[in-house]
C-alpha cells in the first residue's frame, strides 16, 4: 500500500509540474491580436473619438466655404387695408397689394487674412483630431496587452492553485490511512486538512482574480459578458533575455512616430494661428454685394399696368462695396491678441510636459524590462534548486525521515517559485513588447 501511494504522489506532482509549463488551450479563446483588433473597432472610447474626428472634418468644410460668394433669393407679398394718402394728397379708403422678387450676393474680399487663418486653423483642428484617434487606439492597444497577460497569469495561478488542492488532498488520504495503522499522529492529519483547507481558499481567490482580469479585458472589447472568454497562451518557452536598447534612442524614435507628441505640436500650430487670426480682428473688413429685384403694384381704384409689364418695367439692379473699419472696441480685439499669446506659450508647456512624460514612460518600461529580466533569471534558479530541494525532501517523506510539515513546506517554496517564475515571464515578456510598441506603434508578443 505504501509503494502504491508512492507512486501516485509521484504521478500527480509531475503532473503539476507538466501543468504549469504546458496549459490546456481552451476552444474559441481569443488571441492577442485578435483582441486588439476587435478592441480597435468596438470600444466606445475610439468610437467617440471617431465621432469627434468627423465633426473637425465639417467644420474644416464649413470654414473652407466661408471663402465662396453666398447667393440668397426672396420673394415677399404685402397688402394694405383702410384709409390712406393719396397721390392727389387726400384721404380715401384703399386697398394695395404688392409683390417683390430678389435675388443677391455677397462676397468678402478681405478680412484681415481671417478667412485664411480660419481655414488653416480648422485643418489644424481636423488634424489634431485624427492624431488623437490614433492615440486612443495605442491606449487601448496597451491596456488590452496589459490586461490579456494579466489573463494568462491568472491563469496560470488557478492551475497551479487546483494542482496543490490535488496534492494536498492526496496527502490527506494517505495520512488517513497511515493514522490507522498507526504510522501517523492525529496532529499531523490535523496539520494536513488545515493545509488543505487554505489550499482550497487559494483555489476560491485565484479563481476571482481571474474573473476580474476577464472582466477587465471583456469590458475593453465592449463585449457583453465575460462568460466563456478565453485567451490562447503565446509562445513563452524560448524567450530571448538579450540587451535592452537604450531608453534615449527608444524616445529620438517614438519622437517621430508616436501621436500623442505629434497631436501637442499640432496645437501648438493651432495656437501660433490663433494669434494671426486675432490681429486679423484689428484690421478693416472690405466686402462685396450685389443683386437684382422687381415688383409688382396695385392700388384699388386706379388702373394698374399687367404683371409682367410691371416685373420687366420694375426690374433693378444693385451692386456695393462695404468697408467696416474697428476703431475702438473698448479693448477687446487687444486683449483678444494678448490671450492668443499666453495660449501659444501655455501650449509650449504642455508639448515640453507631453516629450516629458513620453521620456518618463520610456524610461519606466526599460527599468522595468530590466528589473523583470533579472527577477525572471534569478527566478528560474530559485525554481531549480527549490526542485531540487524538494526532490530530496520528497524521498525523505517517502522514506520516512521527514515529516509532513517539512514536505508542505518544501512544496510551497517550490510553488512560489514556479509561481515566480510564470509571474517575472509575463512580466518581462510585457515590458519588452512595450518597448518595441513605443518604436514601432505595433505591440506583438
Amino acid at each position: 500500500m505504501k509503494q502504491i501511494k508512492k507512486l501516485t504522489l509521484a504521478a500527480s506532482l509531475l503532473a503539476w509540474f507538466l501543468s504549469i509549463s504546458a496549459p490546456v488551450q481552451a476552444q474559441n479563446a481569443w488571441t492577442l491580436q485578435q483582441c486588439i483588433d476587435y478592441a480597435l473597432e468596438n470600444n466606445i472610447q475610439i468610437r467617440q473619438a471617431g465621432i469627434q474626428a468627423g465633426q473637425r472634418e465639417i467644420d474644416y468644410n464649413n470654414a473652407r466655404n466661408n471663402r465662396l460668394p453666398g447667393l440668397s433669393a426672396g420673394a415677399s407679398e404685402n397688402f394694405s387695408f383702410g384709409r390712406g394718402l393719396t397721390a392727389d394728397n387726400t384721404y380715401a379708403n384703399t386697398n394695395t397689394t404688392n409683390t417683390s422678387f430678389n435675388i443677391g450676393t455677397d462676397v468678402t474680399l478681405f478680412a484681415g487674412q481671417r478667412l485664411n487663418g480660419n481655414v488653416k486653423l480648422a485643418e489644424l483642428n481636423l488634424e489634431t483630431a485624427k492624431k488623437d484617434l490614433e492615440r486612443i487606439r495605442d491606449d487601448v492597444c496597451v491596456q488590452g496587452a496589459q490586461a490579456f497577460i494579466q489573463i494568462i497569469y491568472d491563469e496560470s495561478i488557478v492551475e497551479v492553485a487546483r494542482n496543490q488542492v490535488s496534492i494536498d488532498s492526496m496527502q490527506v488520504e494517505r495520512l488517513l490511512i497511515l493514522e490507522q495503522t498507526g504510522r501517523a499522529a492525529s496532529a499531523e492529519v490535523a496539520s494536513q486538512k488545515a493545509t488543505l483547507a487554505q489550499s482550497r481558499l487559494s483555489v476560491t481567490q485565484a479563481e476571482n482574480n481571474l474573473e476580474l482580469s476577464r472582466l477587465t479585458l471583456t469590458q475593453l472589447l465592449e463585449l457583453p459578458s465575460p462568460n466563456g472568454f478565453s485567451v490562447i497562451l503565446p509562445e513563452t518557452d524560448n524567450i530571448a533575455v538579450g540587451p535592452l536598447e537604450d531608453p534615449e534612442t527608444i524616445f529620438n524614435e517614438a519622437m517621430g512616430i508616436k501621436p500623442s507628441i505629434r497631436s501637442e505640436q499640432l496645437r501648438l500650430e493651432q495656437a501660433e494661428k490663433s494669434i494671426g487670426i486675432a490681429k486679423g480682428s484689428l484690421l478693416p473688413t472690405l466686402s462685396l454685394s450685389g443683386g437684382v429685384g422687381t415688383n409688382y403694384y396695385t392700388t384699388s381704384k386706379f388702373e394698374s399696368d399687367a404683371f409682367g409689364k410691371q416685373i420687366k418695367n420694375n426690374f433693378s439692379q444693385y451692386i456695393g462695396l462695404n468697408l467696416s473699419i474697428p476703431i475702438y472696441s473698448r479693448g477687446q480685439n487687444r486683449n483678444s491678441v494678448r490671450s492668443a499669446r499666453l495660449s501659444y506659450d501655455n501650449q509650449m508647456l504642455q508639448l515640453d510636459d507631453a516629450k516629458k512624460r513620453l521620456f518618463k514612460e520610456i524610461q519606466q518600461a526599460y527599468y522595468n524590462a530590466a528589473a523583470s529580466r533579472s527577477r525572471y533569471e534569478s527566478s528560474r534558479l530559485v525554481e531549480t534548486s527549490a526542485q531540487e530541494s524538494f526532490n530530496l525532501v520528497l524521498a525523505k517523506y517517502e522514506g520516512g525521515k521527514a515529516n509532513i510539515t517539512e514536505f508542505n513546506e518544501s512544496k510551497n517554496r517550490l510553488i512560489t517559485a514556479s509561481a515566480d517564475v510564470m509571474k517575472y515571464r509575463y512580466e518581462y515578456i510585457f515590458n519588452t513588447a512595450l518597448l518595441e510598441f513605443y518604436r514601432s506603434n505595433s505591440f506583438k508578443l
